[in-house]
């Protein structure tokens, strides 16, 4: 199982979010923290201000912060919304062309497989994700 790079992106954006407390964090920061594209970023942050994961504040002194508590967000949820597709291999797919599917078992195991991968996502919120503030350069007040 492989997750596509837009999600390891909107995963990373959350936990810097989160890591920020109420701060607004900026494209740019996340972007330079994380050594990855700005582009791709605002693409991730996009998608993720429309699920309701994250709120954007526009203009000058603008940014993003979390749109609810780390805690009610829900990783399997996030995953899910940020995946284009689950087809691990090719009898997954609407055009499935594999001559062995109709007597394979290979599409049922990893169908289990998947599931468990999502209810185990399912167990856990943002805030299970929670990193010291110190690897990102962040020194919050007392």
């Amino acid at each position: 199982m492989r997750l596509t790079q837009f999600t390891d992106y909107a995963l990373r954006l959350l936990i810097y979010a989160a890591t920020n407390g109420e701060r607004l964090v900026t494209i740019e920061e996340a972007s330079d923290v994380y050594g990855i594209s700005r582009n791709h970023l605002m693409k991730v942050a996009n998608l993720l201000t429309r699920e309701g994961y994250l709120r954007a504040v526009r203009g000058r002194s603008g940014g993003l912060t979390l749109a609810r508590p780390a805690t009610e967000i829900n990783l399997g949820a996030v995953v899910r919304a940020t995946e284009p597709d689950f087809a691990m291999v090719e009898c997954f797919a609407a055009d499935n062309r594999c001559r062995i599917t109709p007597g394979c078992r290979l599409k049922t195991i990893l169908n289990r497989a998947l599931k468990a991968f999502i209810a185990e996502l399912d167990q856990h919120s943002l805030a299970d994700l929670a990193v010291d503030p110190a690897l990102f350069g962040i020194e919050h007040s007392a």
